[in-house]
């Protein structure tokens, strides 16, 4: 059952604060970039409303994985960051999202490994041409 306010699901539907650019989609997993200034931020999730990586299917499953995969190859031919994250929380949104991020090189120390959206001196990117340009690794 889906809830009526999964902002993940409004996403998919173009709805909502959460409708970011878009850099590739099949049947099973939608990427998106993230909304702001900061590039290199991107998100795998399922398309139907599953809350935890336990819930997914075996085809599911497969699907994040490569899409993850093919985030990451991207963001580090793309950005050539210091290094590209990927983490798997699921606390504020009860909707499977998977996050591949990037810490841009010369992000401070004191920055920690999740905040790295946070350092206003990452290099400036137009959001619209990385995304395009990301699709071509999927």
């Amino acid at each position: 059952m889906i809830p009526v306010e999964c902002a993940i699901c409004a996403k998919h539907r173009g709805e909502g604060c959460l409708v970011g650019p878009l850099v590739w989609a099949d049947d099973l997993v939608v990427v998106s970039h993230r909304l702001g200034e900061f590039s290199g931020y991107l998100f795998v999730e399922t398309r139907r409303h599953v809350a935890a990586l336990d819930g997914l299917t075996p085809d599911e499953v497969s699907a994040v994985s490569r899409a993850a995969w093919c985030a990451a190859r991207g963001l580090r031919a793309e950005l050539a960051p210091e290094h590209v994250f990927s983490a798997i929380a699921g606390r504020s949104v009860s909707h499977f999202h998977q996050h591949v991020f990037v810490r841009h090189r010369g992000t401070p120390a004191e920055i920690g490994w999740m905040d790295g959206a946070s350092w206003t001196g990452a290099p400036a990117v137009d959001i619209g041409a990385l995304c395009r340009r990301l699709a071509g690794y999927f």
